[in-house]
């Protein structure tokens, strides 16, 4: 894990924007750093790099890394590099590093840019292939890393933060208003429909991308992978079993590490099966991190503890009691160059502190079961709705009341038939938007759109969530919460070969018995505890608003009513009228904290 960024053009920034740049990287990579400026004219290449060691700890695997007229700089983990690496070798290549670094490059040296079908890992990269004159940027195929571009005539800047950009440009980049207020009244879940970032001059390469760039040549932007759903005829036994074996490859290739991994711990089959199989299958030695919330709605301290208990683990429990104030969040959002999405992001960066402050460089998290194996409320309607005419739809029915309906907090996920007549119905995603729209000055819409994927109406919403909605806004957060700390995350789930099987898995048998990510509980049958594996609950990190500002009076309150530019296009008296509110529901208290965070972004951006 590690930051990159760079330049392609016939103009490079100067000697103090690099070490400006690089400087702000350290955290991203503080063991080395480097850079190197390759050709002449209007074909000039500028790659910089810093260093987080985790595979090949040694000198001679740092970057800039430069083989037969090809330099490559490298953000993530290449997990089957070990494999690759043997191929390779029986083809005559000689290697002078144990790292996965040179295997990418050795690979796209043999096999060219469809080494990318190769590869299992998370990656952003830039390549400069002297031999053609040509900058390749790629990203992993669920944009685990991150990749920002900005581009103006004949020149092209890319980094692995926005912050990045703007020291080596030496550009003042505007704040996007457009997607700030959408944010605000449309949520997180519509962050990632289009790759414009929060500046207007900025956008993300695409998850499964690649950009080719060449002197006096307008770039090309290609989609090397796309994901599809393609159920083939199979029993329940043979999901389950195929479900099982991938999972535990997967933790094995993500097992590889030269420095001690750790893992998040939450109360849920996710994170939770993940801590099992390390430890029960490869003997692991795992420590885990854990946020406990007291509040009833969120306490996941009970399983948590089976989980400890069952394995053994070393565990650290934070009892959740966020740093109040403006102060801390605003340090978050500016190192994130972003407003931070949600509270639950907040509560992460305390637990990542945490992980750091034990000496951890690579934690685990279980982010994507929940897309790949129909884990939230919504995806149990569509799956009803999908079984209308099929023998067991009143029996799915009868156990989603049973025991799914009464967990359910959202008014419109209450209805069974709530997807009958329209399958597209999104009103649970877009609760009190109203209020919301009448704090701007402008006419403001909640929107709400998704990428057609499939026929299977189902199979596409989890799609959408997957690689726009939910798994992306994470893995962001995830990512720069991580690195704020110099840890690497890492995403058992997001397996290309673990994605492949789900998505081949037919609809009717993810969810069973009132139970979803039913596929996933069984296939850890007999390696995660039972109280953890057949709970139906779903929590997770939160906290309320009220939990972490005041909004009666001193400081805090003060702030969120302060001049500033955000009120150029909203309303204050709205706001105030919003804080003064007498009870925060759930909506209302993300609506406030998206509000602040915003507000925190334009301060320092305007």
């Amino acid at each position: 894990m590690c930051g990159i960024a760079g330049y392609f053009g016939s103009n490079p920034p100067d000697e103090n924007r690099i070490r400006t740049t690089l400087e702000r990287m350290r955290r991203r990579g503080p063991d080395s750093c480097g850079h190197t400026l390759i050709g002449a004219g209007d074909q000039q290449a500028l790659l910089l790099h810093s260093r987080l060691s985790i595979i090949d700890l040694s000198d001679r695997a740092n970057q800039p890394l430069t083989l037969n007229g090809c330099t490559l700089v490298f953000n993530g983990e290449i997990y089957n590099y070990v494999e690759l690496r043997q191929e390779l070798e029986r083809d005559g290549v000689c290697f002078t590093t144990s790292s996965d670094t040179e295997v990418l490059l050795q690979a796209y040296l043999r096999w060219g840019i469809d080494c990318l079908d190769r590869f299992e890992g998370m990656w952003s990269f830039a390549i400069f292939d002297g031999r053609t004159r040509t900058l390749i940027l790629s990203r992993d195929r669920f944009a685990e890393k991150p990749m920002y571009v900005l581009s103006a005539p004949g020149e092209i800047y890319f980094g692995s933060e926005v912050k990045f950009l703007q020291s080596l440009s030496a550009k003042r980049l505007t704040p996007n208003i457009s997607k700030l207020i959408r944010f605000m009244v449309s949520g997180y879940k519509t962050i990632y429909k289009c790759d414009a970032s929060f500046f207007a001059e900025v956008h993300e390469l695409p998850y499964a991308s690649t950009m080719t760039v060449q002197a006096d040549r307008e770039p090309v932007l290609r989609r090397y992978w796309r994901p599809t759903y393609h159920p083939r005829a199979m029993t329940l036994q043979e999901a389950i079993e195929g479900t099982r074996e991938r999972l535990i490859e997967s933790v094995r290739l993500r097992l590889r590490a030269d420095v001690p991994l750790a893992c998040c711990l939450s109360g849920g089959v996710d994170s939770s099966a993940i801590a099992s199989i390390a430890a029960k299958i490869f003997q692991y030695d795992v420590e885990t991190f854990s946020i406990i919330d007291t509040d009833e709605r969120y306490d996941e301290s009970d399983n948590i503890r089976a989980t400890v208990e069952d394995l053994g683990l070393r565990n650290t429990s934070l009892v959740l009691t966020p740093e109040r104030g403006i102060e801390p969040l605003r340090q978050i959002v500016s190192y994130h160059d972003a407003p931070l999405y949600t509270i639950s992001y907040y509560v992460h960066s305390i637990l990542m502190r945490e992980v750091a402050n034990r000496g951890y460089r690579v934690v685990f998290s279980g982010t994507g079961a929940d897309e790949l194996f129909a884990g939230y409320y919504d995806h149990f309607l569509l799956h009803l709705n999908e079984m209308r005419g099929m023998e067991g739809h009143q029996r799915a029915v009868a156990d989603w009341v049973t025991h799914i309906q009464p967990l359910i907090r959202n008014p419109f996920l209450r209805d069974p038939d709530y997807y009958a007549n329209n399958p597209l119905r999104r009103e649970h995603m877009l609760l009190n938007s109203d209020t919301f729209e009448s704090c701007f000055r402008t006419d403001v819409r909640a929107e709400f759109s998704e990428e057609n994927y499939c026929a299977s109406n189902m199979r596409n919403r989890m799609l959408n969530e997957l690689f726009h909605e939910g798994s992306r806004p994470t893995l962001h957060e995830d990512d720069l919460n991580a690195m704020y700390y110099s840890i690497e995350n890492r995403s058992p789930y997001l397996d290309s070969n673990l994605f492949d099987f789900a998505y081949s898995l037919p609809s009717e048998l993810l969810i069973q018995k009132g139970y979803g990510k039913y596929i996933l509980r069984e296939a850890v049958s007999g390696i995660l505890n039972d109280k953890v594996r057949l709970d139906r609950q779903k929590k997770g990190f939160n906290a309320s608003v009220e939990s972490i500002f005041n909004f009666t009076s001193g400081d805090d309150r003060e702030y969120i009513l302060s001049d500033g530019p955000i009120y150029d296009f909203m309303h204050r008296d709205k706001i105030k009228g919003l804080i003064d509110s007498e009870t925060f529901p759930n909506s209302l208290s993300k609506f406030l904290f998206s509000f602040i965070n915003c507000k925190l972004f334009m301060d320092e951006h305007s």
